[in-house]
């Protein structure tokens, strides 16, 4: 009874070995990483001290980049352990915990992803309208249902796969507990199970998906009534890299949890999983917001205010 409340319950087989190509490719990996977090931790502090900022777009921004904080925060943590510690151990707590912030940070993130393009689409409409189409009272409801929605999905994934009995050596191939590879290790039939995730997923992925795509066709077809060549191409070059993130997105989410079982393939598995929790977070704030121009004045304004702070600190220190 006590080696088996003291042995881990799962293994991280992890995403990389010692080997020194993948040392190289840790600290690469681990530098992007540190460089979304500290993107989107910016963005959500200017939001958050800008006054000029507080906008439904720029709080919908706020939250896009409060998800992907917290998904980074979610599996890299862990991951960066394991390989640096060699400890790959996870707790079944600890796996469930990472069962239900995936999903209900990815799938609240698809839902806000659409609210953001139809936040767009408002923008394209004459100002007047913008207001009545896109309230705060709108917003927040939208938010809070991106929230909801992304947390009952997470809930029912980590309740539905941790009540799966398991067996073997419990050896996840994977650099974090994820539902569609965890139900490879069951010991029953999980094919209810994955059926009713593959319904879950085609509401959560191709809805939001296909709203997008709507939302940014009527604005394509908006920029094409423009006059202005230059305003058009400004326009398409936005709109292409909004989609592109987009594209990058939903296209991992598709392929990891639509795919046929007998279609998966774990080193697959690993390399979407890595753009949708790693790089993705990095590209959100680079295309929504760091080729603003509000939101590179916000930063000047705050980074002025920083020099002018440490001036009088300093000017302070020396009249005493």
């Amino acid at each position: 009874m006590e080696m088996r409340n003291t042995t881990p319950d799962f293994i991280l087989l992890g995403l990389f070995n010692h080997t020194r190509a993948h040392q190289v490719l840790f600290m690469m990996l681990l530098a992007t990483v540190l460089t979304s977090l500290f993107s989107n931790a910016l963005m959500i502090l200017l939001i958050h001290r800008d006054r000029r900022l507080h906008t439904p777009m720029y709080f919908l921004l706020s939250q896009l980049s409060l998800m992907d904080v917290m998904l980074v925060s979610t599996t890299v943590p862990k991951m960066a352990a394991d390989y640096l510690t060699g400890n790959k151990a996870i707790s079944r707590a600890g796996c469930g915990v990472q069962i239900f912030f995936l999903p209900t940070l990815g799938g609240g993130e698809c839902f806000l992803l659409a609210a953001m393009a139809y936040d767009a689409l408002c923008g394209c409409l004459p100002p007047l309208r913008y207001p009545t189409l896109m309230s705060w009272q709108l917003c927040l409801r939208m938010t809070m249902s991106c929230w909801l929605l992304g947390a009952a999905d997470g809930l029912l994934q980590a309740v539905a796969t941790l009540s799966f009995p398991y067996c073997g050596a419990h050896e996840i191939d994977h650099f974090f507990c994820e539902a569609p590879v965890l139900v490879r290790l069951a010991c029953a039939d999980t094919s209810v199970f994955e059926n009713a995730m593959y319904i879950c997923c085609v509401l959560m992925l191709l809805v939001p998906f296909s709203l997008i795509l709507s939302s940014y066709g009527l604005i394509l077809a908006a920029v094409l009534h423009m006059r202005s060549t230059e305003a058009r191409k400004k326009a398409f070059a936005t709109c292409s890299s909004h989609l592109a993130v987009v594209g990058l997105f939903y296209g991992a989410g598709i392929f990891t949890y639509m795919r046929p079982k007998s279609h998966r393939s774990t080193n697959h598995d690993k390399v979407v999983s890595t753009f949708y929790s790693m790089f993705t977070p990095l590209l959100n704030p680079l295309i929504y917001s760091v080729r603003n121009s509000e939101v590179k004045e916000a930063l000047k304004r705050w980074l002025g205010t920083c020099v002018n702070l440490k001036h009088q600190q300093n000017e302070a220190h020396r009249s005493r």
